[in-house]
């Protein structure tokens, strides 16, 4: 088995620099190079980490959001996100878009009850994404972490999610693939991305499925990897030494400090 990273961020990075080759070009086989020169970290990581240092300093999810943006505006931001952190006032602004549940991984890891799990995540999506499937696929993903993080088995977690939101989990990503293609709403990506972990044989299969649907790949991958990361026990080392190239030290930081206070 190799050897697995202590970091409880990586997940979703990791799974973000993989995806940002493969995003527009319908990647329909698990058979790619997982990373090459043009890799690199897009507005899935910097808004996750956005989250993670509000969560660290206990500001505002908005406060912080907008901060990143400003930071590291060529990171590939949506169009609605770029507007609103353009706006003088900024206010939600009804999205179902996947920018909800692609960011909201450190509130997996720092929150201790289902209930306080299930808040957080709505209140870091409400931001921005206050349309209920923009809060139903945020919260979504960070239970989908908790639970796997406490030690919850594949069945627990798809009936849970099942149940609680209405996704269908039943599908294997072989079924999927054929008919998917490139969807940005959170309907539309946060349950082929859980598909993804819960057909994984481990950390780097999850990946491979996840980009293998053929959609928005960074944002499938993100969300999956942080799923798979919180089950399988972390990233292999040797993804995680991929990722470190590419992520900038002050970015990095927020990653240790992070993983120093909730791992």
């Amino acid at each position: 088995m190799s050897k697995k990273s202590d970091s409880c961020l990586l997940g979703a990075i990791a799974g973000d620099c993989i995806g940002s080759i493969y995003e527009y070009i319908g990647q329909k086989s698990p058979d790619f190079p997982l990373f090459s020169q043009s890799s690199q970290v897009t507005d899935d990581s910097i808004l996750t980490l956005a989250i993670a240092d509000a969560i660290l300093n206990g500001c505002s999810y908005q406060e912080y959001l907008h901060q990143y943006a400003w930071a590291y505006p060529d990171s590939d931001l949506g169009g609605g996100f770029r507007a609103w952190m353009h706006s003088k006032d900024p206010q939600p602004y009804n999205s179902f878009g996947n920018g909800s549940a692609m960011r909201v991984s450190p509130v997996g890891w720092a929150f201790n009850t289902v209930e306080d799990v299930l808040h957080e995540a709505e209140a870091s999506a409400a931001v921005t994404h206050n349309h209920p499937e923009g809060i139903k696929g945020a919260q979504a993903v960070a239970l989908a972490i908790f639970l796997a993080r406490n030690g919850s088995t594949k069945e627990a977690i798809r009936k849970d999610l099942t149940e609680r939101f209405g996704y269908d989990l039943d599908r294997r990503v072989d079924e999927i693939r054929p008919t998917y293609g490139y969807d940005v709403t959170c309907q539309g990506t946060v349950p082929p991305a859980i598909v993804a972990f819960l057909d994984s044989q481990d950390f780097e299969d999850a990946i491979r499925k996840s980009v293998s649907l053929g959609g928005d790949a960074d944002t499938l991958a993100a969300i999956t990897g942080s799923i798979a990361e919180a089950f399988y026990g972390g990233v292999p080392e040797k993804i995680v030494q991929e990722v470190r190239k590419r992520v900038p030290e002050e970015l990095w930081d927020v990653v240790e400090r992070f993983s120093e206070k909730f791992i």
